[in-house]
């Protein structure tokens, strides 16, 4: 998929490299998981990915990890990184997920400030790039729809 590509190509840019950490894409897949990608006019501009999860947070095991959330720079800034958030956050809780969890990096701030406005916490890391410098994790616990 061209998103996902434009996003490694944005890891590479900002961090030297693609990101290493182990993805299936059936991880992706109903009921492990879903990924979305978000058009204007027609044209894909956003992508983001839930896929259940083994770690713990906020006392729970019932979580899922963000993965994949990109938008393309010309879409920057409109909301689109909110929507697909709370896309991600409502699609998840109806799946029975009780609390999300993220891993992103210090190189990208913009990230950072957009979990933070939406109410995500710093969580102990885990991962790929657990104890990496670079490395920052969040999480968020959710309201479950029934």
């Amino acid at each position: 998929m061209l998103l996902v590509e434009a996003v490694q190509e944005e890891y590479v840019l900002r961090y030297g490299g693609r990101d290493e950490s182990p993805i299936d894409a059936s991880d992706f897949e109903d009921p492990r998981g879903r990924f979305f990608v978000g058009y204007l006019d027609g044209v894909p501009v956003a992508t983001g990915a839930w896929r259940r999860s083994t770690v713990e947070a906020f006392g729970t095991s019932r979580t899922a990890e963000i993965k994949r959330m990109y938008v393309v720079p010309a879409a920057q800034r409109q909301g689109h990184a909110r929507r697909m958030l709370a896309h991600l956050e409502t699609t998840a809780a109806a799946a029975g997920i009780e609390a999300l969890v993220l891993e992103t990096g210090l190189k990208q701030p913009e990230a950072i400030a957009l979990y933070l406005a939406c109410g995500y916490e710093p969580v102990p890391g885990f991962g790929y790039y657990c104890g990496s410098d670079l490395s920052r994790t969040f999480g968020r616990r959710l309201e479950l729809h029934g």
